[in-house]
């Protein structure tokens, strides 16, 4: 599908990316998954992993495993989709999958011995 192409070199202009096919879905990830799409016939189901939560209309449904991790949920219907904001998404998505939001100032870590 030209959406899911066009998403997954938006992706790549942050630095390299692994997509890994799974049972369900196609998963992008550097350190971690920070996307991940499922195609349809005419419609991809989609979503990125942010360290906050994002305001936008083109979003169905936001949901927070952790307050660090914010699922963001959305469709996509053609490569046209894929506009600047989409790749913003993306761009944000990436630092999540480097786990930059990890080393922000005020992140606590727990060390076990």
């Amino acid at each position: 599908m030209a959406a899911f192409r066009a998403l997954v070199a938006a992706a790549r202009r942050n630095g390299p990316v692994t997509v890994l096919p799974e049972k369900t879905r196609i998963a992008c990830q550097v350190r971690m998954s920070f996307a991940a799409f499922t195609l349809k016939k005419h419609l991809l189901h989609g979503h990125v992993v942010l360290a906050r939560r994002r305001d936008s209309a083109r979003f169905t449904k936001i949901w927070g495993p952790s307050p660090r991790n914010q699922v963001h949920e959305f469709r996509l219907r053609g490569p046209d989709d894929v506009d600047e904001e989409v790749a913003d998404w993306l761009r944000e998505a990436y630092a999540v999958g480097q786990q930059k939001h990890l080393a922000s100032p005020g992140h606590k870590t727990t060390q076990i011995n």
